[in-house]
């Protein structure tokens, strides 16, 4: 089973989803732990899959012994039609979803918004899944993949979010480019993904690097493990800083950022198999806001979570 990612939104896991985690679920970066959890269901439906095809194989070669000619064709193309049935490379799963994030980055409040939790790819090369709305696996591997997507990225800021705000102007979400590569060995995942704006909203370029560790336990699937997020200076002046004309509007001191480390974090999933088609799982990213990120004015909290919880029906 190959260990998932975290899920992340944008620059934060708002994290999996990717996942990865993964996934900025508001943070950050990257496929998330339901992209590689979904994968690793892909691989148990095809080995069931390969289990049915061999079974309806055993019953046509059985009945070929008292068959005609006539039968022992028809047998042998219903077993292929069987086949081709069962092989199919279309992996698809919907369902609802939901999102607790901070109401912004460095705010106290967080909001809670549903999602819809898609988890669709075809032949492990296109996909959508997430935040992540159309992507492409260029390079694939059984342990490895490196692509680019096209990504939606929730996080944003409003004035009217809290009195504080008043002044420093509205930052609006939107989608992002993302690029990103994975390599699994044995239990362990490494992830790297960058995600750009590429809808004028000033928020930058920020990297997200993930090392998850995952164990199956029966119809459970545990992942856990660090990360960081580095951010540009366009996205940290965005978010965190205080420019003199914010600063005249709102009363806040005036602040300067600069590129650097935006935060340290923990990610964690786990996701359950209910039946052949139904799966559940939740998905955390608990992170800590440092450096210029960590001593903005309008910084109310340097702890942040984000959680994603889904319940998924395979097809």
């Amino acid at each position: 089973m190959t260990a998932p990612t975290t899920l992340r939104f944008g620059s934060t896991v708002h994290a999996s989803l990717r996942t990865r985690t993964p996934r900025r679920f508001g943070r950050s970066a990257r496929l998330s732990l339901l992209l590689a959890a979904a994968l690793g269901l892909g691989s148990a439906r095809a080995a069931y899959a390969d289990d049915a095809s061999a079974g309806a194989s055993a019953t046509s070669d059985a009945g070929t012994g008292a068959a005609t000619g006539t039968d022992t064709a028809a047998g042998a193309g219903t077993a292929t039609s069987t086949a081709a049935a069962t092989d199919s490379k279309w992996k698809i799963g919907v369902g609802p979803g939901v999102v607790i994030t901070p109401k912004y980055p460095g705010s106290r409040q967080l909001t809670v918004f549903p999602f819809p939790a898609l988890d669709i790819s075809y032949d492990d090369r296109i996909f959508s899944q997430g935040p992540d709305v159309l992507g492409v696996n260029v390079l694939r591997g059984p342990a490895y993949h490196v692509g680019a997507a096209l990504s939606f990225d929730f996080q944003s800021r409003k004035e009217s979010d809290d009195p504080r705000l008043h002044g420093l102007g509205n930052v609006n979400g939107g989608p992002k480019l993302k690029l990103f590569a994975d390599y699994t060995w044995w239990a362990f995942t490494g992830s790297v993904a960058l995600y750009q704006d590429i809808a004028g909203n000033h928020q930058g370029t920020t990297v997200s690097t993930d090392f998850v560790a995952s164990a199956p336990v029966g119809g459970w699937l545990f992942s856990v493990g660090p990360g960081f997020t580095w951010a540009n200076g366009t996205y940290t002046r965005t978010f965190f800083g205080v420019s003199r004309q914010q600063s005249a509007a709102s009363g806040l001191p005036t602040y300067n950022t600069s590129a650097g480390v935006r935060d340290v974090h923990m990610n964690a999933m786990v996701t359950y198999d209910f039946s052949k088609h139904w799966n559940g799982s939740v998905s955390a990213t608990f992170g800590r806001l440092e450096h210029d990120a960590a001593n903005s004015p309008i910084t109310e909290k340097r702890f942040e979570l984000n959680t994603l919880a889904s319940v998924n029906y395979k097809f």
